[in-house]
């Protein structure tokens, strides 16, 4: 009996049937599976707890939750969380959280939270933080939290934070009288007031407003009136509160505790004595009246800590660090433990309370010092649990959102248990493309957009165009860090500041990787790879006529000593550097490059390369071996709520690579049909890359079931959507900063022509064949990667719904409401159709594969797989890895690998490159077809097998230095297979 059996004797006795109770697994436990739950007002604690046994029921080990901390009003995903301390109330109140985890004990369930530890929701009226900074610029208890240039090249936002959120320029939003000041008459306090947005007035310049020397007062009270004395005392007083600008602790602290006081004798004031209420109404009326330049409102805003912008001018003059381009969501400083301690301080709370057993850390790569930041993590959650001396490793289940190139290794220092698996998403998708494909769709999708794009210099244009427009503020803030080391040294004095923003606008934009993680020691090996790889390739492209800055900028990343520089101030830039590269990375690639490139958009995914076509299957072998051995139990994942598509959707792309010339045809036939669709003479219409995106969504998309006319139109509804957000990605024809109307127009034209309910047009009639074509092996893809996903190395995670079939592109598309209803019922049927069946499921196989559209055999394989991974818990969290060879006739066609500990043994084998197996005329299990091939297995291997899909039993036989088994025999009843020895 392995290690979870001992814990959860009950959960070990299933054999396919209907789970038993089981205890919550410890705070330490690594989860056998997780689920990933998307919480917002419409699926709250509420909802959610109603389905855990649903969870448990399918073999989930812990549910895995989107953020549920206080985000601003209406957040559809939670990662802009507004207060660290309190539960999200439209998710649910501090009982309901109670009773969720309750229910998760009472399921032998644990829960890992989602942590945003980089950033904070702001903009609004929800962040008392940044409120308060707005407020009381430097003086405030919480400057310190954010990122803030107090002292940028502008000298007109000198102590000053630029607030772009105007909807146009600032002069056109005053003279619309959009900025309104007003009251609050029960705190006492002034603020501008613009839409959805509350900005508070500095105290120290309420004497503009109030105004105790203005006629209309005066002409109310007698000089000598105690009201009016007590009135201009007040004012007198808010007048000599402390610079905003003050630092020291003794100044922060008198104005923080005098601005309060004054402020309740305001109100106060104001509730005696009508008339002095009456006067400031009048003021606010008179102020919010005046136009132009020489107006009070202008005037009073012109005093504050902030200054009002048009949203446009933030990428060239923003001065605080946001999340990548994102004006309402501010990095926070958390490698300050003050910071730290404020926004963990709730979570650690729950992990002391045992309500949490696990955390997703996201944007990792965003933090200042990411290894410090983990190991602070771990000594946190060490001193929370009451552990002594704090283990090197979290005392608790703890994974990193982090994008590694698959030329990248996760540095060993990280006290993290894994990723959250992106990089096994794309190396599990690759195998299911074929590779000699690769010159045929290269060459059909340059034809086709007449043009001949390589992705690498896609990726390089978008990254410098990122920098120069959406991150162009937070490079001149670098620029003149650079500058100011330069300028430090007679050797280096003469580089320009255009010169080095130039020079390293080429580093950036050439770097191989998110980020370095260089913090008070040198540079690492790689470190330094991944940095003289950027210098050189920025020297190469580089037309500035001296290239000797870029040798200045080498030796200043690698924090070589220079006797004329503190070295403190070295790494102070090279560390605000490292923060850079990640957004101008993910904006350039993720959210440009990933949009503009369309060779085989199954490649476009998060953390993928659409450069790299396709994965081997001995390449497979590895990174799962390599995996066991570094990070036996990061996460892995398929379907996130980042992706670009789901997996089921890429598992149907990849079917192309199969079939790569009736694909060009194809694509070449719709083009000619839909000729009538684009817009006419003269008027913009789709380009050819956009649309050769268009038709790849839709054979990744298409409903499996015939369509009504209410069904298609809402399709219809979901592409068009997603071809404008995927248009404005790209920034080509199109951009968020920039959108065209006329093109976007167009675009949207086509595709409600294309797709038009009413004339059910030659092109859609033509496309549903061809979709009838790419369907089966693409839903035999989607079921085999399902099944190496559970039983890889690592922990698995399915994204909410992905248990049935789930076609959906990036979000909002995939954070669309889930029917668990629906999915409870399906599974309650199949259970009854398992305890049936169990002494012989062919017929019930049989009945699954002859009904694949239905979704039932996925939910069937995923669950089998699932409660088989339960049952074996030990073999997958500790077993080998072992690569199993397959020879043969179809030997290419067939994947398979054994996990293994000294009391038990598995052989996982799955079929791949289906689609000629379908245009030859055979059907699933592919009987037949199989002749001739066979697995070698090792000759200490188990010789006698049951198979846990369809149970039934087979035997190796011994060959020359092996064990053979013939697949033929394992696909018997099932095209996938999971052996285990009895």
């Amino acid at each position: 009996m392995n290690e979870w059996h001992a814990k959860f004797p009950a959960l070990a006795d299933t054999e396919g049937g209907t789970l038993k109770l089981a205890p919550p697994p410890s705070e330490a436990a690594i989860p056998v599976a997780t689920y990933r739950m998307q919480f917002n007002k419409q699926f709250n604690f509420t909802e959610a707890t109603r389905y855990l046994s649903y969870l448990r029921r399918l073999g989930i080990s812990h549910c895995y939750a989107s953020p549920f901390l206080k985000a601003r009003p209406g957040s559809s995903h939670g990662y802009d969380i507004v207060d660290h301390n309190t539960i999200n109330p439209e998710i649910g109140s501090r009982e309901d959280f109670e009773r969720f985890v309750a229910e998760l004990r009472k399921n032998g369930m644990g829960l890992i939270m989602d942590v945003v530890p980089n950033h904070v929701g702001i903009m609004g009226n929800n962040n008392e933080w940044w409120l308060d900074v707005l407020e009381n610029g430097q003086t405030s208890a919480y400057a310190s939290f954010f990122d803030i240039d107090w002292h940028p090249g502008n000298r007109a936002l000198q102590n000053k934070i630029l607030v772009p959120v105007l909807g146009g320029p600032y002069g056109d939003i005053l003279e619309q009288h959009e900025l309104k000041l007003f009251f609050d008459v029960f705190k006492g306090e002034f603020a501008i007031d613009y839409h959805q947005h509350c900005f508070p007035v500095d105290p120290q310049t309420y004497p503009f407003i109030l105004n105790s020397q203005h006629e209309a007062l005066k002409k109310t009270f007698a000089a000598d009136d105690p009201v009016f004395l007590e009135y201009q005392t007040l004012e007198n007083s808010f007048s000599k509160l402390p610079q905003r600008t003050e630092t020291t602790e003794e100044k922060k602290e008198e104005r923080n505790r005098d601005k309060e006081v004054f402020k309740k004798h305001l109100a106060r004031l104001c509730a005696d004595n009508p008339p002095v209420l009456r006067h400031i109404e009048a003021r606010l009326d008179e102020i919010n009246r005046s136009v132009g330049e020489s107006s009070e409102l202008h005037a009073l805003l012109e005093q504050q800590v902030y200054r009002l912008a048009y949203w446009r001018v933030a990428g060239d003059e923003i001065n605080y660090r946001r999340f990548f381009d994102v004006n309402d969501l501010a990095g926070v400083r958390v490698e300050d433990e003050q910071v730290f301690d404020a926004t963990h301080r709730f979570i650690l709370s729950l992990i002391a309370e045992r309500k949490i057993q696990g955390l997703r850390i996201d944007h990792a790569d965003g933090l200042y010092d990411p290894v410090a930041y983990y190991q602070r993590l771990c000594r946190k959650l060490s001193e929370a649990l009451g552990i002594e001396p704090p283990p090197s490793t979290p005392p608790v289940y703890v994974v990193a959102e982090k994008i590694v190139a698959n030329y990248e290794y996760l540095s060993s220092d990280w006290a993290i248990h894994g990723t959250t698996g992106y990089e096994y998403a794309n190396a599990v998708n690759g195998v299911f493309i074929d590779s000699r494909a690769e010159p045929v769709l290269t060459r059909c999708y340059g034809q086709f957009i007449k043009e001949r794009k390589d992705f690498g210099e896609v990726v390089y244009q978008a990254k410098k165009f990122v920098i120069a427009t959406l991150l162009a503020s937070e490079l001149t803030v670098l620029a003149n860090q650079l500058n100011r080391i330069a300028q430090a040294s007679y050797k280096t004095r003469d580089y320009t500041l255009n010169a080095l923003r130039q020079a390293l606008t080429e580093v950036v934009a050439c770097f191989p990787v998110y980020r370095t993680y260089i913090n008070s020691e040198p540079p690492s090996k790689k470190d330094g790879q991944y940095i003289h790889w950027a210098v050189q390739c920025g020297r190469q492209r580089s037309r500035a006529a001296d290239k000797t800055v870029f040798d200045f900028i080498r030796s200043v990343l690698l924090l070589e000593p220079n006797p004329m520089v503190a070295s403190r101030d070295l790494l102070r830039f090279v560390m605000k550097l490292q923060q850079y590269t990640a957004p101008v990375m993910a904006k350039g690639y993720e959210d440009t490059a990933l949009y503009e490139y369309h060779r085989l958009v199954s490649l476009n995914e998060v953390g993928g390369d659409p450069g790299c076509f396709g994965t081997s299957v001995n390449a497979f072998h590895h990174i799962n071996q390599e995996r066991l051995r570094k990070w036996p139990h990061s996460l892995l994942s398929l379907s996130t709520h980042d992706s670009k598509h789901s997996a089921d959707v890429r598992a149907k792309l990849n079917v192309l690579s199969e079939m790569p010339r009736p694909w060009q045809e194809a694509v070449i036939r719709w083009h000619k049909l839909n000729r009538p669709h684009r817009s006419k003479a003269r008027k913009k219409h789709i380009t050819r890359n956009d649309e050769y995106l268009f038709y790849q969504v839709l054979i990744g998309t298409w409903p499996l079931a015939a369509l009504t006319d209410p069904e298609l139109e809402r399709y219809r509804e979901r592409i068009r959507n997603y071809m404008i957000k995927a248009i404005r990605e790209a920034k080509q024809e199109t951009s968020w900063v920039n959108p065209d109307e006329a093109y976007e127009q167009a675009v949207d034209d086509f595709v409600c022509r294309c797709l038009d309910v009413k004339t059910r047009s030659p092109f859609l009639t033509d496309f549903v064949h061809f979709e009838k074509q790419i369907r089966k092996p693409g839903l035999l893809n989607a079921l085999a990667q399902t099944v190496l996903h559970l039983t890889s190395p690592g922990v698995p995670d399915l994204y909410q719904g992905s248990e049935l079939w789930q076609f959906t592109l990036v979000d909002p598309d995939n954070r669309r409401p889930i029917d668990f209803h629906r999915h409870e019922r399906i599974l309650d049927e199949m259970e009854a159709l398992l305890a049936e069946s169990d002494g012989d499921r062919g017929p019930l196989i049989d009945a699954l594969l002859g009904t694949m559209d239905d979704g039932r055999i996925k939910l069937f394989t995923v669950t089998l797989t699932l409660r088989f991974r339960l049952r074996h818990s030990a073999l997958f969290q500790q077993g080998e890895y072992i690569k199993i060879s397959v020879r043969g006739r179809h030997a290419d066609h067939c994947l398979a690998y054994a996990r293994k500990i000294p009391d038990d043994f598995a052989v996982i084998v799955v079929p791949r490159l289906t689609a000629s197996l379908f245009n030859a005329g055979f059907d699933p299990p592919f009987q037949g077809f199989w002749d001739n091939t066979w697995l070698e297995l090792p000759p200490d291997a188990p010789t006698d097998y049951r198979e846990w899909f369809s149970r039934r039993k087979m035997a190796a036989t011994p060959a020359e230095d092996h064990l053979q088994l013939r697949v033929r025999d394992v696909f018997n009843a099932f095209p996938f297979a999971i052996l285990s020895a009895p």
